[in-house]
């Protein structure tokens, strides 16, 4: 006979000496690690099996950047995220609709944080994640100075085009060229710096027209998400910082973005 064998022969004529209550604390005392290991990988298996049964993907994902947060904006981007997915019809047994309030730049309490922010809304903007983008100018023309957003009239009809005219952010397309051709020892020179009026196509060699300012008439500037800029006196390149949307060239779809325009109250509704 093995030495497994006679330990398992000795194991056999104890366990027939003992109670119930007895070979219960046997079996705990030698397998209870074996049973944890074994819950934790099934509890595992179950959470990665329910993930998947009920992930859904993004209809819409709008990011707020840098929206400031009050008392009066909790539970706000919820309750559009309902009303917003009734409205475009996306099918809810399908698709989510997110409007993402939490993402923001630094400050000198959480610049680890915004440093996170800011890498993942690079990776979700690239990835083409985010449908609908919306920020302070300084924020905005960070991306729309690279070319991040359609030019509207690009996807918009000519009867839309017109209407939102009178919003429309420009940026100056000249400014790529002078990116694509500047040489490896050409001085950098600060955006802060200029003086530009986004407002104005006339003043730009090729403008385009990137985004919509939300500064009033709309949910955005009725929920004070942005408030603070001109109550705070916020400037860019010499003009009053606003909210601004864009919609990067990225959304495959841009024309639930341009729902979210006139859901929030902008164009016909």
């Amino acid at each position: 006979m093995s030495v497994s064998s006679e330990i398992r022969e000795e194991q056999k004529k104890a366990l027939s000496k003992m109670s119930g209550r007895e070979k219960l604390a046997y079996f705990w005392d030698y397998y209870k690690l074996h049973v944890l290991a074994a819950v934790v990988i099934i509890a595992v298996a179950v959470s990665l099996i329910r993930q998947y049964m009920n992930y859904k993907e993004y209809g819409f994902y709008a990011v707020l950047f840098n929206a400031g947060i009050s008392e009066d904006t909790l539970g706000l981007s919820d309750t559009w995220q309902e009303e917003f997915q009734e409205y475009a019809q996306i099918d809810p047994e399908e698709y989510e609709v997110c409007i993402d309030t939490t993402m923001s730049a630094a400050d000198s309490s959480n610049a680890q944080y915004a440093l996170a922010d800011r890498e993942r809304l690079f990776a979700m903007m690239r990835a083409g994640d985010i449908s609908a983008y919306i920020s302070d100018t300084e924020n905005f023309e960070s991306y729309a100075g690279n070319g991040y957003f359609y030019d509207l009239r690009s996807i918009l009809s000519a009867d839309e085009a017109a209407g939102y005219e009178p919003y429309f952010y420009y940026t100056d397309a000249a400014a790529f060229d002078e990116e694509e051709n500047s040489g490896a020892g050409t001085q950098w020179e600060d955006p802060a710096l200029k003086t530009v009026n986004h407002r104005d196509p006339s003043s730009m060699e090729k403008p385009m027209a990137v985004g919509i300012f939300l500064t009033e008439d709309n949910k955005i500037a009725d929920a004070g998400y942005y408030a603070y800029l001109e109550e705070g006196g916020v400037t860019y390149q010499g003009y009053p910082s606003e909210a601004v949307l864009g919609i990067p060239v990225t959304n495959q779809n841009p024309e639930t973005a341009v729902q979210f325009l006139r859901y929030i109250g902008l164009g016909d509704s």
